[in-house]
């Protein structure tokens, strides 16, 4: 546009000059009197000396029963007079200026009028106050935010401890499934020393390891130990189906690869299909003669049982090339053997022990690691050896992300 009004293409602009001189015509008594804001003079003692419209519309009253007759402490609730006079006025005497302060004060129709206040000093030349000068906003909109705010965190708070305690007994609930799906207690058995223990990796979780020790008559007794697939309800689903259905071959048969074999069937005939479910387990009967325990047992895909000796070794029962339980019909299980003379510790365990992450890297703890821990401690007996190992275990802190399963066989050492 050119310097004279008109624009690059030849025509006039309108003239906006008279818009700003109507602006300018304003006085400062009308801006005072209707400003969106409230304004109020007091004298020292309170005494309201001049007020605008705007507070007077906010408040119902007229400038006759204001001026000259009410302090400025009158036009507050009970609460806001009794914080005046103890806070607000004296903090203003000392500091000369009091910004945002929020204060209620009372309408002729009765609602309090929720407000923000700022006050100024002014003081002469010698320095004496003079009167004090007020600036008064209407927080009506900012307190229904702030209560609104309010009752958004209160909601939430309530719906925190609604979770909380809808976790807690779901926590619960999956406690009780977990131990029904586990042995309450080993048997008192003559002459050996049983000990188990079962960590939960998660506790919003049901696990899939599973474990049992039971007799069969006066001198024999079964046992076994797995782990399923997955996690969850279906696990559990799996372990218990798991667990009964070994339980029930190996009273009926006590041979471990034949019980393994029975449990194949049961898991290709219930889950097939899209759901494939598998596990792997090691079953097994031990047999009392004299202060010796004869062991038979079957591996599928299992970690090979760790036996200690009573001279302080530690090996390994191999039993490579047993397959995983539930996955082809024909599958592979690989019997063993054993002699536990007094002393002697034989320990069933499941992945999460080998496979917990440990050091910077994170790498895995091992079957070399596990053989030199059992070394280092044998001969034990098997209720020493499993406080050792959960001691372990909790030495893993965060590296153990796995359900971990623990069951010690042994002969008592000779007195």
């Amino acid at each position: 546009m050119s310097p004279g009004g008109v624009d690059d293409a030849g025509a006039e602009a309108p003239d906006i000059r008279p818009a700003f001189s109507s602006l300018l015509e304003d006085s400062a008594e009308d801006l005072y009197e209707s400003a969106p804001c409230g304004y109020l003079s007091t004298l020292m003692d309170g005494t309201i000396a001049k007020i605008n419209a705007t507070l007077l519309g906010w408040l119902g009253l007229t400038r006759e029963e204001v001026v000259g007759r009410k302090r400025f402490s009158d036009l507050l609730t009970v609460g806001g007079r009794l914080y005046h006079e103890t806070h607000f006025a004296p903090l203003l005497r000392m500091q000369g200026h009091l910004g945002g302060v929020a204060l209620e004060m009372r309408t002729a129709a009765g609602p309090r009028l929720p407000v923000l206040v700022t006050s100024t000093l002014k003081r002469g030349a010698d320095g004496e106050p003079l009167l004090i000068r007020t600036t008064v906003f209407d927080a009506t909109d900012r307190r229904a935010y702030e209560q609104e705010l309010l009752r958004a965190r209160r909601a939430a708070d309530e719906a925190r401890e609604q979770a909380e305690a809808d976790r807690a007994q779901l926590r619960e609930a999956l406690a009780v499934l977990q131990r029904s799906l586990l042995p309450a207690t080993l048997p008192d058995l003559p002459g050996v020393e049983t000990a188990d223990y079962y960590h939960t990796a998660s506790p919003m979780e049901l696990g899939g390891d599973f474990y049992d020790l039971f007799r069969l008559d006066d001198t024999r007794t079964a046992f076994f130990l797995g782990d399923v697939c997955g996690k969850g309800p279906q696990a559990a689903a799996l372990t218990s189906l798991t667990r009964y259905t070994l339980r029930a071959a190996m009273i009926q048969d006590a041979d471990p690869v034949d019980d393994l074999r029975v449990l194949n069937r049961a898991l290709m005939e219930r889950y097939t299909g899209d759901d494939p479910r598998y596990c792997t387990a090691v079953a097994g009967v031990f047999e009392r003669v004299g202060d010796t325990l004869n062991v038979r047992l079957a591996s599928g895909g299992h970690p090979p049982a760790l036996v200690l000796r009573a001279d302080g070794t530690a090996e390994y029962l191999s039993t490579r090339g047993g397959m995983l339980v539930g996955v082809l019909p024909t599958a592979q299980f690989v019997e063993a053997s054993t002699v536990l003379r007094p002393g002697d510790t034989l320990l069933l365990y499941t992945d999460g022990l080998t496979e917990a992450r440990v050091g910077p890297g994170r790498e895995l703890y091992g079957y070399e690691a596990l053989l030199s821990f059992a070394a280092t401690r044998a001969p034990v007996g098997s209720r020493a050896l499993v406080d050792a190992l959960t001691g372990l275990l909790r030495d893993f802190g965060d590296g153990l992300d796995d359900d971990t399963a623990l069951l010690a066989i042994g002969v008592p050492a000779a007195p």
